[in-house]
Parts: C-alpha cells; structure tokens; sequence
C-alpha cells in the first residue's frame, strides 16, 4: 500500500470522528458541524459548533478545537497539526486557522455560501488543504438540520 493511499485512509477515519463530533452538535440543536485536530496519528482535540449553547457567534467547531489543540501543544502554533472539519470552514475559522499555521485542513462539504473560499485565500500559504472527504454524509448532517428548522 503506497503512502497515498494510507493518507487517503487515515483522512477518513479522521473525518469519521468529526461526524461524531457534529452529532454531538445535532444532539444539542446546534448546526452540525464538527471538527477533530490530529498531531501525527492521535487525536489532540475536538469540537462541535456551540454557538446556540454558549451564546457566542465565535463557538464555531473549528474554533473551540483551536484553543484545544493550542492547551495540548502548550502553545499558539499547530504547523504539525491537521484540522478535520465536516464543512469547509468560515472566513472567521479560516483566519484564525492562519494564525495558527495548521498544516493541513482535510473538510467534507463545501460550503457555498460562507466558505472561506469565496473571499480568496485567507490560509497561510503553507497550509495544503484536502476537500471532499465524505462529502455526501457531511453535507446530509447540514441539509438534514435546516430542513427540520424549516419545518418547526
């Protein structure tokens, strides 16, 4: 098995537990985004959207994983990280995904309307970014919630 391809596997088991961590969101009505921190092969943090729980427009998933993964690495830099998020983060989650110099964000869904993506690169230029990994099962997450809140 090639390097490549172990990646590829690593990326989504990875991936797997920001779902869970964006079921945890959905459990609390919260939009169901979810997000995981990976230094080497363990798992250093995690986060779920919280913004409705908390009261805070900032608790987005990939932010509350941040300030996790900063306290484990006892420091501001994640330049040996990897951010797993199931939607492709905001500009607010982008820019402070700068600040941190990740090395790599691996997210499922696009996000058409709020994705860092339409403002131009706001990553660090060292960051490589992976889309598209499981796509179909985090973008249903999404789709699923809004429709329920559609409904109500």
């Amino acid at each position: 098995m090639s390097k490549l391809e172990d990646q590829d596997e690593l990326d989504v088991r990875y991936m797997r537990e920001a779902i869970k961590q964006a079921i945890n969101a959905l459990d609390k009505d919260e939009v169901p985004i979810g997000a995981v921190i990976v230094h080497g092969k363990t798992i250093i943090a995690k986060g779920f959207n919280q913004t409705e729980t908390l009261n805070d427009v900032t608790a987005h998933a990939e932010m509350i994983a941040f300030t996790a993964a900063s306290s484990f690495v006892n420091g501001k830099y994640l330049n040996e990280c990897t951010l797993y998020v199931t939607v492709e983060p905001c500009t607010m989650c982008a820019g402070a995904a700068y600040w941190t110099q990740i090395s790599r964000i691996v997210y499922g869904a696009p996000d058409e309307k709020r994705g860092y993506h339409i403002h131009g690169d706001l990553l660090h230029p060292k960051t490589q970014i992976k889309a598209g990994i499981l796509q179909e099962e985090c973008s249903k997450l999404v789709k699923d919630f809004f429709i329920t809140k559609r409904k109500k």
